[in-house]
């Protein structure tokens, strides 16, 4: 689903004539802000009936470079999990 998909979505899902594709737009933008802010703060943003989204360290690594075969450090980052609700999990 793109984000113009979700958007059409929230308007059609939405029982209210006054919600156009501009302010649900607005709204969805701000829904994501809003995760990215708990995200940076916090670490972790949770939807009950959805899941969690949690912040994780990978650790440094070695790695190889695919073209010249050679090995390369890959440095320790930051990334997003996400652990879906058993709801979630059983509808899918």
């Amino acid at each position: 689903m793109t984000k113009a998909e979700l958007i059409d979505h929230v308007v059609n899902a939405v029982d209210n004539k006054n919600l156009t594709k501009k302010l649900a737009a607005d709204v969805v933008d701000a829904a994501f802000a809003g995760v990215k802010v708990a995200l940076l703060e916090g670490g972790r943003f949770s939807f009950p009936g959805f899941g969690t989204f949690t912040v994780k360290t990978r650790k440094a690594r070695k790695g190889r470079n695919p073209q010249t075969r050679e090995e390369i450090d890959i440095p320790e980052r930051k990334t997003v999990s996400f652990k879906p609700a058993p709801r979630l999990r059983d509808d899918l």
